[in-house]
């Protein structure tokens, strides 16, 4: 996504996970890759995010694409070189996909720190019934410890029969305590009269905790800007503390091996950057959440200013270290 792009309205994502044979994952990750290539042809496509397993918390690979309207996304789901892929990598899956479109800019979008993203099925003509309990349990759960966001999203014809909730939470323990909490699971009980089945699937991402959202349940912002924040202070942390740490003290004074002074300097590059990111983040905050009047002027001085930062950065390290 360009600094230049319009505002988020109207914009969907496509939300897909999927559960991969261990002995498939160089060919699925071979297979994503290719089918990235084919997706960013397509009319509307914004970006797309993928978050890789992370054992044990979250076995699925998670794919976010974004679009500039439903039209655009389902145009994509349903296109012959999609469906060709999908008939390719079949044999690679555990089960099928799950595959759900939501709206962009509102509580419960992912990606987040972590998100449970239910899919329930209703039996026929129990729809009213199943409102008045996600209303119930969507009370519920906004008391739970660490909560940060819920979505509803119903049935779009077409493209999806079931019912999807994204839960957000700011740590998988305060969410696994949710779904495993004797209040949740007496209403779980409480739905089974209307309930032809659900399941839920765990989805983790990098860098979002480190990110201030703006307004409450509003979207982080997109993966471009926390990306380039990232690598302004990554690049200087990681050249500073090779300068006066690794090479005099690792290397140097306790003679340590290469790989192994390596591993502790990206040790404290993470709990550095634990610290600073946050702190810079919150000040960046007019360029990370722009408001929607002057979004385009507003994305561009953000980038020049970052992208400047980084080229003296350069020049002084180049010309001084």
């Amino acid at each position: 996504m360009s600094p230049q792009d319009p505002p988020a309205s109207g914009r969907v994502s496509i939300v897909i996970q999927t559960r991969v044979k261990a002995e498939f994952t160089e060919a699925f990750a071979l297979w994503q890759a290719d089918t990235n290539k084919i997706v960013q042809t397509f009319p509307g496509f914004i970006e797309q995010t993928v978050i890789p397993p992370s054992p044990p918390e979250q076995v699925d690979w998670v794919i976010v694409q974004r679009f500039a309207s439903e039209a655009n996304a389902v145009a994509w789901l349903n296109s012959p070189d999609r469906l060709k892929r999908v008939d390719g990598v079949t044999p690679m899956l555990v089960g099928s996909d799950d595959v759900h479109i939501v709206k962009d800019g509102a509580a419960g979008a992912l990606p987040a720190p972590v998100a449970a993203v239910i899919s329930t099925r209703i039996k026929p003509g129990q729809e009213p019934a199943y409102r008045r309990w996600e209303q119930r349990i969507a009370a519920a759960q906004t008391r739970a410890p660490g909560f940060q966001g819920y979505r509803f999203e119903p049935p779009i014809a077409g493209v999806q029969e079931d019912w999807l909730s994204i839960l957000r939470f700011d740590t998988e323990e305060h969410l696994q305590a949710w779904m495993d909490s004797p209040e949740r699971q007496e209403l779980l009980k409480d739905a089974s009269s209307f309930t032809e089945e659900f399941h839920t699937r765990i989805a983790r991402s990098g860098f979002d905790q480190w990110f201030p959202s703006g307004a409450p349940g509003a979207a982080p912002p997109p993966a471009w800007k926390m990306n380039l924040v990232v690598l302004m202070l990554l690049y200087p942390i990681v050249f500073l503390f090779g300068i006066y740490v690794v090479n005099p003290y690792f290397l140097g004074w306790a003679k340590l091996p290469f790989p192994v002074a390596l591993f502790l300097s990206n040790i404290a590059s993470i709990v550095l950057l634990n610290y600073a990111v946050p702190w810079v983040s919150n000040r960046l905050g007019w360029w990370l959440n722009p408001a929607a009047k002057g979004f385009g002027r507003v994305n561009l001085a953000g980038w020049a200013l970052l992208s400047a930062i980084c080229l003296v950065m350069v020049f002084i390290f180049t010309r001084f270290f």
